[in-house]
């Protein structure tokens, strides 16, 4: 029976693979460890002037933690300021660290995978290509059932499936970040700018009555025609009836005699 080429892959290269599996869940276990220290109780230091601005802050507990030689060059004497200590609760960047979680990982084997391959391109497109030729397919029937699921995995592009996930990691990424952002935009200009939208709504209010208005007269305008049309059929049906000239009907159900009418013979006087 043979083996596929990932499986075969796999078993010529275990030490490697292995290596790369214990990397990734390094490079994991780092990532979340990362995403716990910028969640919980966090403690900035803030250094104000007399006008209540902030002009520094830095991350820590207490004045051991703020580089004071730096700031004094910059910014003169700390005791000219005030220093103040804000606490607060952050909750764990989920979004973050899924993205991270995701992104860095296939991010970094496409870099790996793109430079072996284009290296191979370049240098040794002749193996590469007889490689790809002679590639022997497998006999259907004659592998297992994982076997032949990990050789149609194998058989699919990688860089168009990490391209895809990569893409969906960083859209889950911006696209809530980039509504938030135009959402705080959108309110910030709305209160500073609120008289534009009255202006609008004004506007938008009177089309729409506007436009109500012309339906209403077309309404109306509509239903007087239809009338004049109806007054003018029912003028007509009027007259000519009347027009009509009266006519006596016996009764039906009786024979009617039919009486001819002549006119007398009158005798004419001879003349003398």
């Amino acid at each position: 029976m043979k083996s596929s080429p990932i499986t075969k892959l796999l078993s010529e290269h275990k030490a490697l693979f292995t290596i790369i599996v214990v990397g990734l869940f390094l490079l994991e276990l780092e990532i979340f460890a990362l995403a716990v220290m910028q969640s919980g109780k966090q403690s900035v230091l803030q250094v104000l002037d007399k006008q209540g601005h902030v002009i520094h802050e830095t991350s820590g507990d207490n004045l051991s933690d703020f580089n004071r030689p730096n700031f004094e060059k910059i910014f003169g004497s700390l005791d000219n300021y005030t220093v103040q200590l804000n606490k607060h609760d952050e909750p764990f960047p989920f979004r973050a660290w899924f993205v991270a979680a995701i992104c860095i990982p296939i991010g970094a084997m496409m870099l790996f995978a793109f430079v072996v391959k284009a290296y191979l391109v370049i240098f040794h497109a002749e193996k590469v290509a007889s490689g790809n030729s002679s590639d022997p397919l497998n006999e259907p029937g004659s592998e297992s059932k994982l076997e032949s699921t990990l050789d149609r995995i194998g058989r699919m592009n990688i860089f168009n499936i990490a391209f895809l996930v990569f893409i969906g990691g960083i859209s889950y990424w911006i696209i809530p970040n980039m509504f938030t952002y135009l959402g705080h935009i959108g309110f910030e200009f709305f209160v500073q700018y609120e008289w534009i939208f009255f202006v609008l709504i004004g506007i938008v209010i009177c089309v729409c009555l506007w436009i109500i208005y012309l339906r209403y007269l077309l309404a109306k305008r509509s239903i007087q025609s239809h009338t004049e049309l109806q007054k003018h059929r029912i003028s007509l049906e009027y007259n000519a009836g009347v027009d009509q000239p009266l006519q006596l009907e016996g009764p039906s159900d009786t024979d009617q005699d039919i009486i001819e009418y002549k006119p007398e013979e009158t005798e004419e006087t001879p003349t003398s």
